[in-house]
Formats: structure tokens, sequence, C-alpha cells
């Protein structure tokens, strides 16, 4: 059993065990544990990196073709990521440090190619070479193949980082964040999300709740513990957003039918033709929208499926 991240305590309750619904990459069965001492929730047995790599598909992250089907969803993806571009832009203006955007996994740089059209300055990077080289050529947006701590960036040369849907999935969560204090310039904003195991959809659906993905989420964060491991690299916390249009409708959609989501099905191969393809997105999105008024409630009550939080270098 490994040390709890935030407080280092070895006592810990198992809650559930559970298995990978959503990719199907392995039927291995993994244990939920609560640290007896803070409450942060993990993984056991955690995958070693090597492990960790064959449970996230090579296309885990989001790269369109040239179907209709696949044009549609990156339409849906550029409006629901419209608050998270609202979010850094903010975060941006008010900080007033010089420096580039960095995004951390950053993925296909939707994200990324979305703020360059700002006039933002911006780069990526990510442990696909894949999806970085996606990000260069469909994004025009500069991005490196790597892990943050190993890095090729000069200290303190960004003015923010973000680091959407990351710590969840790295093996050192505390490591990826003083990285990211390291290069940011004085001033410079962090900006990072996870899904909130203090949410009401956890509460609810328990093992079935998408946002513990496992095995692919080595830690589940409530925004307390989050705000917490921020603090203890030497950040401070300036912001907090408890919903997203892009991930929170979804995160209980994926719950209660994660047969039906976009990317579980590109993931696992599912032979669809593009009739049946459309159709299962539709009602997909279907599900989303009937989602939505639950997310509103359970974000207004600060209890939303994600915590988004922008914290502050001195």
């Amino acid at each position: 059993m490994s040390d709890c991240l935030l407080c280092g305590s070895q006592t810990a309750a198992e809650l559930f065990r559970a298995t990978d619904r959503l990719h199907r990459a392995t039927d291995r069965p993994f244990a939920i544990l609560r640290c007896a001492e803070c409450g942060m929730m993990r993984l056991d047995p955690q995958p070693t990196p090597a492990e960790s790599r064959r449970y996230h598909p090579e296309n885990y992250w989001f790269a369109p073709d040239r179907s209709a089907a696949a044009r549609l969803e990156e339409a849906y993806r550029r409006l629901v990521l419209r608050d998270h571009v609202r979010f850094i832009e903010r975060a941006l203006r008010e900080g007033g440090a010089r420096g580039p955007l960095l995004d951390v996994g950053c993925g296909g740089g939707l994200l990324l190619g979305m703020m360059r059209a700002r006039g933002f300055r911006v780069a990526g990077l990510d442990n696909s070479v894949e999806a970085a080289a996606l990000t260069w050529s469909r994004q025009r947006v500069p991005a490196i193949c790597g892990v943050l701590e190993d890095a090729p960036f000069r200290a303190a040369s960004f003015g923010a980082v973000t680091m959407f849907h990351v710590l969840e999935h790295v093996h050192d969560p505390r490591a990826y964040v003083a990285a990211a204090y390291r290069l940011l310039a004085p001033g410079g904003r962090l900006i990072v999300q996870t899904p909130d195991a203090a949410c009401w959809q956890f509460r609810l659906l328990g093992r079935y709740w998408s946002g513990l993905d496992v095995p692919r989420h080595l830690f589940d964060f409530r925004a307390g513990d989050l705000e917490r491991l921020l603090a203890s690299c030497g950040f401070t916390v300036v912001r907090r957003k408890h919903f997203s249009w892009r991930d929170n409708p979804a995160a209980l959609a994926m719950s209660v039918a994660p047969a039906l989501d976009p990317m579980g099905r590109r993931t696992r191969r599912v032979r669809e033709g593009p009739l049946a393809h459309i159709a299962r997105d539709l009602a997909y999105f279907a599900l989303v929208a009937a989602s939505v008024p639950f997310a509103l409630v359970e974000a207004a009550a600060g209890a939303g499926a994600t915590i988004m939080i922008e914290a502050r270098k001195p």
C-alpha cells in the first residue's frame, strides 16, 4: 500500500473495488482507498508507469478525422471549451506576468489553437508523440513530447501554465506542481482542473462515477486536497470554479451510459457505420443536455463534478 500523497499516512480504508468501464483497457479490479488521516483518495495498487501507458489508449486524446461526425464533435468541443478559454484569458490579463502560456497534457491542441486565435502566445507539452505532432500540424502551435519535470524550458519563462485533467493521472503530482512553479515567472498563474471527489455525482454513484476513471486516475482529489497540494508548493489560490460546460454534464452522462461516449467508442474501436456513428453521438449529446440541470445545481452548491483553480506564484 502506498503512502498518502498529502499527509504521508500509511493508514487507509478501502471504499470499494472498481474496474475500467469506459475504455475497457483491462478487466482487473482496483481498490479505491481513503486516507484515515486526511481523507485523500487514491487507487490501489497503483499501476507502474509501464502499466499506465498500456491503460491509456493511443488515441486517448481528441483527434478528429474528416468525417461529418468528427466535424460535429469538434464543433461541440469548441463550444463547450469557451468557458475554459474565458477562465484562462482572465488569469492572463489579471496576472500580468510576461511569457507565453504552456498547456501541459495538451492532447491534440484544440484549446491552444483557440487561445492562439485570440492573440496569445502558446506552447504545448504532452507525453504522446502523436498528440504533440497533431498540435503542430492541426493547430499550428509549437508542442513537444515529454514530461514536465524534464521539459527543456528555462525557469521563470512562462506567464501561465495550465493542467486540465493531468494531475490525477501522474504518479507524483507534487513534482508536477513544483515544476510548474519553477517555470512560471513571478506573478505567473497556474490553472489546474481535476474531477472533484466531493461532488454530488460521486456521493450518488460511488464506483460508477466516471470521474474515478479506473485505472487511469491514480488520485481522486477533492477541492480542499488540491488547494493543500498547491499551497505546499508555494502557490496562493486566487479563484475557484466548480462548473465546466465541457466536463460536468459529460461526467454524469458517461457515468450513466459509458458505452455511448464518443471517445470511449473510438478507443474501443467500436465498429459502426456513418449513420450509426452520428446516431450514437446524438444520443450521447442528448444525455449530456439532460444532465445539465443537475450539473448546474451541484456546482452552485460548491459540489460540482470538477474543480478548476487559479493559483498565483508570488
